[in-house]
Order: structure tokens, then sequence, then C-alpha cells
């Protein structure tokens, strides 16, 4: 365990030593923080509400979406690298997991830029967009939950693209789409309470929703109670299937090397 905390230390000691490329990086996303105030602003022009939404909800939906969306991928990218190079061989050897080193390195990675981007974003959708903010412990504390099995989610998704580069020269194509369908079914891009009815019932089977639209459901409210309590028992639920799922084709994958490789 004392391993992958170091791991993690070292990965947001690296994401803050370039200075200009971190504070850049919160530019962006204030500059996009606007874009999404304005732009709704102008959807919402001649209309009170949408999907029975109101203007300050679909705020409140799209900026804690937007800072999700953030967090729910990215981990898979330097594994591939790794396998792409031939690096994978060394690390295989080396005395820890790599799979459990190159999340914990993906969780500093993110604790640091929830520093840099997510907060300042989260701060100035409060005070100058006028976002709502869970009024109660129990709303905060549900929302941290799912929140947290929404990244862990996202990042073993992320491992499955990145071990397929064992079988794969380039993964590129498979992580566009990867993107693609996640935007869409994760909630990120808008709320999937927005899509058809069809699309609605084939997400509530699909493990993406789980990522990004149960967290901020939780967070604005359309889900409380024993509702909450069951998306969040299903989050888990997909968890630990796509964990499983992940050590399985890895334990496949490293048995090639193993036996390609000597």
């Amino acid at each position: 365990m004392r391993k992958y905390l170091e791991f993690m230390k070292v990965m947001m000691k690296v994401e803050t030593a370039y200075a200009a490329w971190y504070w850049a990086g919160t530019f962006a996303t204030v500059v996009q923080l606007l874009i999404l105030y304005y732009f709704w602003n102008a959807v919402y022009e001649n209309r009170t509400t949408i999907a029975d939404m109101p203007l300050e909800m679909m705020l409140t939906y799209m900026v804690i979406a937007m800072l999700m969306s953030e967090y729910v991928s990215g981990v898979g990218n330097q594994l591939a690298e790794d396998i792409r190079e031939g690096n994978i061989a060394i690390e295989l050897m080396r005395p820890y997991h790599l799979l459990n080193k190159l999340v914990a390195m993906d969780i500093g990675f993110k604790l640091s830029s929830s520093l840099r981007s997510a907060l300042p974003m989260f701060m100035i959708a409060i005070f100058f967009i006028g976002i709502y903010i869970p009024t109660s412990i129990e709303g905060w504390l549900l929302f941290s939950i799912s929140a947290v099995l929404g990244v862990l989610l996202g990042a073993q998704i992320d491992l499955i693209i990145g071990v397929v580069a064992f079988w794969t020269i380039n993964i590129w194509g498979l992580r566009v789409f990867k993107e693609a369908i996640i935007r869409f079914f994760s909630g990120a891009l808008i709320p999937i309470s927005l899509f058809p009815m069809w699309f609605q019932t084939l997400s509530q089977y699909l493990p993406f929703q789980s990522m990004v639209f149960v967290p901020v459901s939780i967070y604005t409210g359309a889900l409380s109670g024993s509702a909450a309590y069951m998306a969040i028992a299903i989050q888990f639920g997909w968890l630990v299937a796509i964990f499983t799922f992940v050590r399985v084709i890895w334990a496949l994958a490293v048995r090639k090397v193993t036996i390609f490789g000597g």
C-alpha cells in the first residue's frame, strides 16, 4: 500500500512542477465554464424549462457533469504506451501490480487536477452563476461516494482499452470510439433524461451512466432517498464486475507475454 501512495505523491508533484502549464489549465477551465453559461442562457432565451428542468438546474447539472467527465478516463494511455514501446516486460518484473500502480498514479494526477481546475471552477459556478448545492449532509455524503465510484469505474473501463494494446498495434481509433460512447451514454454531453425513451432504457443496462449521470443526479437531488442508495449499489456492482473483467483479460495478456517473451 505504501508503494502506491508514493506513486500518487510522485504524480501530484509532476502535475504541479510546470507552473505555466498548471495555470493555463485553470484558465482554460474557466473559459469553458463561461462558454457553458452563455450557451445554455441562449438555449433558454425564450423558454423557462426544458424537460421540466429550469435554467438554474440545467446549469447545475452541466457544471457538475463537466467536472465529473474530466475524471473518468486517462489511466489506459500509459499502459498502452508501455506495451507499444516494450517497457511492459520490465514493469512486470517489478515488485508491484502494474495495474494498481497505474490507478494510484492516475488518482494522484486527478487529486492535483482537482485543486487546479475543479475547485476554482466550482467556486466560480457557485458565486457567479448561482448553481445549486446540496442542502443536507446526507446529500453531500451520497454524492461524494457516488463520485468516487464513478471515477474508479471510469479508470477500470479505460484500462480495458489499454490492455487491448497487447493484441493491436494502435488503439487510437478504439479510444476515440470509447470517448464518443462515454460522452453520450454517461450523460456528460447532456442529461440522459433529455434523450428519447429508448435511449434512456438502453443506458440503464450499460455501466456508463454510473460514471457521470448518477453522481450528478444525486448532487442535483433528482436521485434521493432509497433511489440514490440503489443507484450507488448498482455503481458498486458495475465496479466489481469491470474490475474482475480487467483482471481476467490482464491475466490472459500477461500469459501471452510470458509465452512469447520467455
